[in-house]
């Protein structure tokens, strides 16, 4: 295809020459990839907030993604991809027909805000197989060091949460641009996964303080503002981190503070690359991670928990959910030993008292000493505690800041919608992420079997019905007979479960793709985490 004849877009940074793909897709889409939203942030912007992209009566090649954000190998999606600090980049994918004027769907990736990529979701199949029309945006952010390097050093220097500040930015660029793709600026949708999703909740803790709203509604997957542990910048875990940190890049000890991050952009980026890498693995067993979202003051003002019942926050429908088996993905399995599961929540959550520990090994009653535990190990290879372990920290980390979200916001005037991704796609369960695959309507999902298509095509009805009208009900061409989507409220307590009782990926038989029911599942185990959600944001 000719420049002339390709789909094109004037902004003040240039003229976007993008593509366009119509083979495996019901109808053809227009896709700009690689478009810098902001300056590189290279050299000596590195450890810097990110700075507006500048204008230019230029053109460019908008055919390509541009490089992923340096980080860990991806858990997900398992792409070849090009790696660089120049990561500031945002996709566009609209219908080749379009009328103008669409809704706009923004995707945050996930990632522990250590690995992934823009590219890991399948957004150009979610957008095309959509009833109605929208356009969608993925982007890059920083991440691990490069993003997310608290310290007190680094609050002298006003670099906190960079990968958050990044974010920010695209959804001002996209305030600013976007209706020239036939985007319109007041209907935007966020939806992220694990960390996106995480991100998600912090943006709308704090957007009352935007001077216009960025966004609408929000899809927040297996992911809260309230998730894991959102501590203060000089938390003695993130120094020790920090100092840990230097030493792998080998900061001279005789270096002030106002020295540290000079030194820090002299660096090549490999050196920055490794150290990060090295100290994410120290502190991975524990699940302490390093390079995470800090309270800063500012974009995260405070205890995540004192946001939301300030009230302050921002009003907007929400869906939100879990998946059964959140934790497998990083959890050790093959523990074996029952002292390591009590021994793993005194090092993550070093301030449980011995009697909220002897509580938990109730809640989880250990396999190899109760005979009616459910958490008895079924596949080979499997430790005799990992069933234990993995419910325990799913539900501790996913499970219940999300069911946190959904009573807080529901009780304060937002339309909520819950739900359950409960779909046995391996023998270790629902895993987290699981439903990023089915939500596009993959090619790789659909085409398993009639059960996995009707499934896969129903989540995607609800969240593109979502996305375009606020409603997931309200599509209905496609996918008619699914069930009616009640919102969230503390007095019904309705969720929609997908996926229950279909374990036809593991050689058993297939189930009916939703259902709404009450929120019932794990109660007693997620109440008891929420009831200790500040011990997770202490010092």
């Amino acid at each position: 295809m000719s420049s002339k004849d390709r789909p094109s877009v004037s902004l003040p940074q240039g003229v976007i020459l993008g593509i366009q793909v119509d083979e495996e897709y019901p109808q053809p889409l227009d896709l700009f990839l690689g478009i810098p939203y902001a300056i590189p942030p290279v050299g000596a912007n590195r450890f810097k907030p990110p700075e507006k992209v500048r204008e230019s009566m230029g053109t460019f090649d908008a055919s390509e993604y541009g490089d992923a954000a340096p980080g860990k190998a991806l858990l997900f999606g398992c792409l070849d991809l090009n790696q660089s600090e120049n990561c500031l980049t945002a996709n566009i994918f609209r219908p080749t027909s379009f009328s103008g004027n669409l809704p706009v769907a923004i995707y945050l990736h996930g990632g522990a805000f250590n690995r992934g990529a823009a590219a890991m979701h399948d957004t150009a199949s979610m957008v095309a197989w959509s009833e109605a029309p929208f356009i969608a945006v993925s982007f890059g952010y920083r991440i691990g060091a490069l993003g997310f390097l608290p310290s007190t050093v680094s609050k002298e220097e006003s670099i906190l949460n960079l990968g958050l500040r990044d974010q920010i930015l695209l959804f001002e660029w996209v305030y600013e641009n976007i209706s020239q793709f036939g985007g319109d600026p007041s209907s935007v949708t966020l939806i992220g996964l694990s960390a996106g999703a995480h991100s998600i909740g912090h943006h709308v803790l704090n957007h009352n303080q935007r001077k216009h709203p960025l966004f609408h509604r929000v899809i927040m997957e297996s992911g809260s503002p309230t998730s894991r542990a959102i501590r203060p910048y000089n938390a003695n875990i993130h120094e020790e981190q920090f100092q840990d940190f230097l030493n792998e890049v080998g900061c001279p000890d005789h270096l002030s503070s106002t020295e540290i991050f000079p030194f820090l952009r002299s660096l090549p980026s490999f050196t920055i690359i490794n150290a990060q890498t090295t100290v994410f693995d120290k502190y991975n067993p524990s699940l302490r991670w390093p390079f995470q979202p800090v309270i800063d003051g500012d974009i995260i003002p405070c205890k995540p928990l004192e946001a939301w019942n300030s009230g302050s926050w921002y009003r907007v429908p929400i869906m939100t959910g879990f998946n059964t088996n959140e934790a497998n993905v990083y959890m050790d399995k093959t523990m074996s030993d029952p002292s390591e599961f009590r021994s793993f929540w005194q090092t993550l959550l070093p301030d449980l008292s011995e009697s909220e520990l002897d509580i938990i090994e109730d809640l989880y009653p250990d396999p190899q000493s109760d005979p009616e535990s459910k958490y008895k190990v079924t596949g080979e290879g499997l430790g005799t505690q990992f069933r234990r372990i993995e419910a325990a920290y799913g539900h501790y980390a996913y499970v219940a800041p999300v069911r946190q979200t959904a009573h807080i916001a529901s009780s304060s005037g937002s339309l909520v919608y819950l739900y359950h991704w409960a779909l046995t796609r391996t023998i270790l369960g629902a895993s987290h992420a699981d439903n990023m695959y089915y939500e596009t309507y993959n090619k790789n999902v659909r085409g398993i079997s009639d059960s996995q298509n009707e499934l896969s095509g129903t989540l995607h009805a609800y969240l593109t019905s979502f996305i375009t009208t606020g409603d997931p009900n309200t599509l209905r061409r496609r996918h008619p007979e699914r069930p009616h989507w009640l919102p969230f409220s503390p007095e019904n307590q309705s969720i929609m479960v997908f996926g229950e009782g279909n374990e036809e990926l593991i050689g058993e038989k297939a189930a009916s793709p939703a259902k709404m029911v009450k929120d019932d599942w794990a109660r007693k185990e997620t109440e008891f985490w929420w009831s200790k959600s500040d011990i997770s944001q202490l010092v």
